[in-house]
């Protein structure tokens, strides 16, 4: 059951059909990308791997990457892709954690992770990597278990240090059909541009594309441009993305000065963090129906909920709006039920935290027993986040269980708060957490980025005609730059943490 069957399953189906692209220009087709999995997991043998063992990847995207990727699964190991973006201390830290004895890593990265880490990095496009893809292949990818360790995950860490995920075979296979059932249908003319880091979603939705013998595509710039990322659509047609919602505000603000409308695109998924409304609203206006939602965690790759482009484009429909502000209904493999503290479903539309369950949800984290504890319990994932689900399985999310403010006993979930002010045409992006109070417990507090000066006053009377007066901030705080880390995610903690040093 090795997920990595499945090139070998489309290579001896369609061997000539291109597959791997740097920019516009084809660099492998499937027998060629076969063939060199073969080999490179031949080449790793030398290094006296066992089944199980784990190989780390610290690499941009670049077509070298899913060859790295699938000659360690070939050859029986386990994957820890690990973000580009990381300082190679960071980087390090993951490796000894994961116990990985060998680390791939583009050129521009292995000179820096050399001088700090044990393990043996081997660098694509040097002799090495030349040798290894010279070997004699082996004959076919080694056989793994449906529980297997797949892929080590290690998540974004913004709260403390990050935490190893297992990912098993099982889970990876039923990811990627649940993604064909419940999200989009790849075909054999698609192409996934791969405009996001392979390390996290993007690289995780390359397995349904590879199954299904579509063109994977890297920028030639290796990382985002919404300029190069439109350019690419435009040439392959029928392209897919995942973006972070960061990534398609960027995308629909390069479009709209270029007077462009995605001339190619097939779909864009985002996750990662919250889209609002008025962002989601801005995009489907420029490109049209290319959109889908989907939630997930590590914890649950990809997999716990997902809402159509039907959902997020039909304005027709009475329900359009409520259904625009959720993440969609449970995906077909799991079972999502909002939650008390003693784990009880609750009744519809309470508020409670959302739980999954299903053999999409991991086993455990890597050689953390008392982190899998907390976070598995009687076979569900409590996945820490609050919400809502609706009479038709949509469920809403509100907010992390830790982001939570609550002022004078009542609770006040800071994304109502930022689509309400993200409504107003001056802000551009905002956070809202909560700031210790010695009357009321905490306050609200919004750091706003802004076009131009910041009025509060107008930001408050623009805040008071949308939501409660208890839920509205006490102070507005404007910001350049809101802190995020390599995964593009608000860090919370360090405007808490900022709060703190100030008061």
């Amino acid at each position: 059951m090795n997920i990595a069957g499945w090139l070998q399953a489309r290579a001896a189906l369609d061997p000539g059909r291109p597959a791997l692209f740097r920019g516009t220009e084809a660099v492998l087709d499937y027998g060629g990308f076969h063939a060199a999995a073969l080999r490179l997991a031949a080449g790793l043998d030398q290094f006296g791997l066992t089944p199980g063992d784990r190989v780390a990847i610290f690499m941009k995207n670049a077509p070298e990457y899913l060859v790295a990727l699938y000659g360690a699964w070939y050859a029986g190991a386990a994957v820890v892709p690990i973000n580009a973006k990381l300082h190679p201390a960071e980087a390090t830290w993951i490796i000894e954690n994961a116990g990985a004895r060998l680390v791939f890593a583009t050129p521009d990265l292995a000179d820096g992770l050399s001088q700090v880490t044990p393990a043996r990095v081997l660098e694509t496009g040097a002799a090495a990597w030349r040798e290894m893809l010279a070997h004699p292949p082996v004959s076919a990818p080694m056989h793994r278990a449906p529980r297997d360790l797949a892929w080590l995950f290690y998540t974004s860490g913004t709260t403390g240090r990050p935490k190893g995920v297992l990912i098993t075979h099982r889970m990876l296979m039923l990811m990627s059909l649940s993604y064909q059932t419940d999200c989009d249908r790849v075909d054999r003319g698609d192409a996934t541009i791969y405009a996001a880091p392979l390390s996290h979603g993007a690289g995780l939705y390359n397995m349904m594309h590879v199954h299904a013998g579509a063109a994977h595509v890297f920028p030639a710039s290796g990382g985002f441009d919404a300029s190069e990322a439109l350019d690419l659509a435009a040439h392959f047609g029928r392209a897919h993305m995942f973006m972070a919602p960061t990534m398609v505000q960027r995308l629909t603000r390069v479009a709209k000065q270029q007077d462009r409308r995605g001339s190619g695109l097939k779909t864009i998924v985002y996750a990662g963090g919250p889209m609002y409304s008025a962002h989601i609203i801005e995009a489907v206006d420029q490109f049209g129906s290319v959109f889908v939602q989907i939630y997930g965690q590590g914890e649950c790759p990809m997999g716990i909920t997902s809402l159509s482009r039907a959902d997020i484009a039909d304005r027709e429909s009475p329900e359009w709006r409520a259904r625009l502000g959720s993440v969609g209904r449970a995906q077909s493999a799991v079972e999502v039920r909002v939650a008390g503290v003693d784990g009880a479903a609750l009744a519809t539309g309470e508020i409670g935290e959302i739980l999954v369950r299903g053999d999409v949800v991991m086993p455990g984290y890597w050689q953390n027993d008392a982190a899998t504890t907390a976070a598995l319990k009687d076979g569900w994932l409590w996945t820490g986040d609050i919400g809502a689900m609706d009479r038709e399985g949509y469920v809403t999310l509100h907010d992390r269980s830790r982001d939570v403010i609550i002022s004078g006993g009542t609770n006040i979930y800071p994304r109502e708060v930022e689509e309400a002010l993200l409504e107003h045409p001056a802000v551009r992006e905002v956070a809202v957490v909560g700031r210790a109070h010695p009357e009321w417990g905490e306050e609200v507090v919004a750091f706003v980025v802004s076009d131009g000066a910041l009025d509060e006053a107008v930001l408050d009377a623009h805040c008071l005609a949308r939501i409660a007066r208890f839920k509205r901030p006490k102070t507005y705080v404007p910001i350049e730059a809101l802190p995020k880390n390599n995964y593009g995610k608000v860090l919370k903690t360090a405007l808490r943490d900022r709060l703190a040093v100030s008061s």
